[in-house]
């Protein structure tokens, strides 16, 4: 009967560990891509939601940013208040805004932003433009 010796299942387990270790830190590198772009697709994402909120509901809409996540709140002209109505933690990035933009009923904007979206991974820039269009660009 034939089988492995002890040396050859030594040898071949830790030429196994070894190429598992390189693996599994390259998919460790890369979940801080991924939380990146999924970020800044869910911030793109929910800036189109706002914009298309108000347009439908006919009154204001507006996102508050802050280093965690987001608030989208609507506006109740009734009351002169906004009301939230959803929310969002961003795990693993860090969000920066210089503004809350307004969406109102016509589907343009007030209160442009610009939104830094960054992890240790790199940086994204969202830009919201007075008609309302989102453009994002990867920061070097």
């Amino acid at each position: 009967m034939k089988g492995f010796t002890l040396i050859e299942i030594l040898v071949f387990l830790s030429i196994f560990a070894i190429l598992l270790g390189l693996a599994s830190s390259s998919f460790l590198n890369s979940s801080d891509k991924h939380r990146l772009q999924k970020a800044v697709w869910e911030v793109h994402s929910r800036l189109n939601y706002a914009r298309f909120k108000a347009i439908f509901d006919g009154t204001k809409s507006r996102i508050l940013f802050n280093p965690a996540g987001y608030t989208i709140e609507k506006y109740n002209p009734e009351t002169g208040d906004w009301k939230m109505e959803m929310g969002n933690i961003l795990e693993g990035v860090n969000i920066q805004a210089n503004n809350s933009p307004v969406f109102h009923p016509q589907g343009t904007v007030s209160n442009l932003a610009s939104i830094m979206v960054s992890n240790t991974w790199g940086s994204y820039k969202i830009t919201l433009a007075i008609s309302g269009r989102i453009r994002i660009a990867k920061l070097e």
